[in-house]
This record gives structure tokens, C-alpha cells and sequence, in this order.
């Protein structure tokens, strides 16, 4: 039963974050339709668009999640130094897995922004105000 609540709550969790990157980068998408169309005006293409907002969605995913395990591994050290019996033990694979997945999730949910952005027309955009 405990399992399964922390299950719940961790895919609870996950969806949330996805959800506010996501938000994060429609508002970037929103934000830059001019630039956006400038630069297709000059000749980006739609993929170099699409590749761009989601290697941005990247960067801010591998950031959050090296954050993420810091904090993960940094707590139970904090909470061993004070408490003589505090037993858990963190392993590498466990901290790699967590960054794989954090990132994963971000790129997941980065990819209907950069697909929005990528789908711009370009003469639209440059009037967007």
C-alpha cells in the first residue's frame, strides 16, 4: 500500500513538472514569435526551430535535474550528520537514473512547444505584436 502511494505521488509529481515546463515554454514560444519569424524569414527551416526549442528544453531540464539530484544526494548526508542512526544509502545508478529520467520528461514535454514553434508561419509571425 505504501508503495503504491509513493508511486501515485511521484507520478503526480513527474506530470506537474512536465506540465510547468511545458507552460514555460509556450510562454517562450509566445514571447519570441517575432524572433521566431525572423529568422525563418532569413532562412532558418522548421526543423533548425524545432531542434532549437527543444535543445533549449534540454538545457533547462539538465539543469533542473542536476539541482534535483544534488538536493537528492545532499539530504540524507544532512540528515546523517544529525541523526546517529539515519541509514540510507544513495547509489550512483540511482542518481544517474534520476537525471536520465528528469531529462527525459523535460524533452518529452518540450516537444508540442517546439513543434508549435516550428509550425509558425513566418509572415504571421512577423506581425505578431
Amino acid at each position: 500500500m505504501l508503495a503504491a502511494s509513493v508511486i501515485l505521488a511521484a507520478s503526480v509529481s513527474v506530470i506537474v513538472g512536465g506540465v510547468g515546463i511545458m507552460n514555460i515554454l509556450l510562454a517562450s514560444v509566445e514571447h519570441r514569435t517575432r524572433e521566431i519569424g525572423i529568422r525563418m524569414s532569413i532562412g532558418a527551416r522548421r526543423r533548425d526551430i524545432l531542434l532549437q526549442f527543444l535543445l533549449e528544453a534540454l538545457i533547462l531540464g539538465s539543469v533542473g535535474s542536476s539541482v534535483g539530484v544534488i538536493v537528492g544526494l545532499g539530504i540524507p548526508l544532512l540528515m546523517r550528520a544529525f541523526i546517529d542512526r539515519f541509514a540510507i544509502q544513495v547509489s550512483a545508478l540511482s542518481a544517474i537514473l534520476a537525471f536520465a529520467f528528469s531529462s527525459a520528461v523535460t524533452l518529452l514535454f518540450g516537444v508540442v512547444p517546439a513543434y508549435r514553434a516550428a509550425q509558425l508561419n513566418p509572415t504571421d509571425a512577423l506581425r505578431y505584436e
